[in-house]
């Protein structure tokens, strides 16, 4: 494992290689704040802050999509990281 691959402790078997940007974003006048998105988010990487959901960080992004999928108000905003994925996963 290189020094730029970034290992979780409790998401065994998956390394995030730095340098894909942000790739996900959240167009606040569209949120409801319904809260789906940090719900089905392994990763953890939002909260809903003033009614409104925010990205709270892309650190333990999966980058699988569910989040822009499950969203009702079409409020987020999801591409393909730069380069491909941002992490490694020994499960495929």
């Amino acid at each position: 494992m290189s020094d730029q691959v970034r290992t979780v402790k409790d998401i065994p078997g998956v390394e995030w290689v730095p340098g894909t940007g942000d790739f996900i974003r959240v167009e606040p006048e569209r949120c409801t704040g319904c809260g789906d998105c940090a719900r089905v988010c392994f990763g953890e990487c939002y909260e809903i802050r003033q009614g409104v959901a925010q990205v709270r960080s892309l650190d333990r992004c999966m980058e699988c999509g569910y989040c822009w999928y499950i969203c009702p108000s079409d409020a987020i905003e999801f591409s393909l990281p730069r380069g491909g994925t941002g992490y490694r996963t020994n499960w495929g």
